[in-house]
């Protein structure tokens, strides 16, 4: 699994934890977050591998079963967010799943608290991307759409596709 925009490695770490057997890597920007995956990884015995990383960077050359993308695209500029879900589509290996999770664009009060948040947490203007775009861009990439679901919880909403690529 590869997991994109990782933070401190929690989703990696819970999946590790539930002793499925993954084998995981992820990466992301922040140098103290990744520090703290790590760390965390060490119980793993080299199950999990983390990488400071930006998206612009090169990513880990190989494909993977399962690519996640959740609650990143709107930390990424609008420029550089149509390469990243066409190069995360390129890491999905043949029968394998980008999952996709993200900040929702309307209604907008359920909007203006993701924004909110953000501000005030992350000290970041983020960038909300059209889910349709998200939808498009992968079906351009060789993704059909699997499974699509809104998620709202408290005042905060969210988008979750699943994408699949077909088997060779």
């Amino acid at each position: 699994m590869l997991d994109v925009g990782c933070g401190a490695g929690l989703f990696l770490g819970l999946l590790a934890s539930c002793g499925r057997g993954i084998r995981g890597v992820g990466f992301d920007v922040s140098p103290g977050a990744i520090a703290t995956a790590k760390q965390m990884a060490e119980r793993f015995n080299g199950q999990l591998q983390f990488h400071r990383l930006d998206v612009d960077e090169p990513w880990p050359r190989e494909t993977f079963d399962v690519v996640s993308i959740i609650d990143v695209t709107h930390h990424v500029p609008p420029a550089r967010q149509r390469r990243m879900i066409a190069t995360a589509a390129s890491h999905v290996a043949p029968g394998g799943v980008l999952l996709y999770k993200d900040m929702c664009r309307r209604p907008r009060w359920r909007a203006a608290a993701n924004r909110l948040h953000d501000l005030l947490l992350a000290r970041q203007w983020i960038h909300y991307l059209p889910v349709e775009s998200v939808e498009h861009w992968a079906a351009e990439e060789g993704l059909g759409l699997e499974h699509e679901e809104r998620i709202d919880m408290l005042w905060y909403g969210h988008e979750l596709r699943v994408f699949r690529r077909a088997m060779k």
